[in-house]
């Protein structure tokens, strides 16, 4: 694991959470959807943009996103792929 990897991971779990991982490919693009829970997602590699109601919002390595609840988004993975690690909190 490296360290902004294990950065994220240690900031979950002081704030209680349990985070899981995730990577895609170059280019690939998540509809618009929403989620029931805040989303909170820090990219470890690579890069990828979120698209919300408020503009854009390009994150890469070490980067974090917190995301309200119901709050409409989609994504475009970077030209290098991405891997992030994700929470959610009710």
């Amino acid at each position: 694991m490296g360290d902004v990897e294990a950065q994220a991971v240690r900031q979950f779990a002081a704030e209680g959470l349990e985070p899981s991982s995730w990577s895609n490919g170059p280019g690939y693009r998540y509809p618009t959807h929403t989620h029931r829970d805040a989303k909170l997602l820090v990219c470890v590699s690579g890069s990828i943009t979120f698209h919300t109601p408020f503009g854009d919002i390009r994150l890469g390595p070490g980067d974090r996103l917190d995301l309200p609840a119901g709050t409409p988004h989609g994504a475009t993975v970077g030209p290098d792929g991405v891997t992030c690690w994700e929470a959610h909190r009710r």
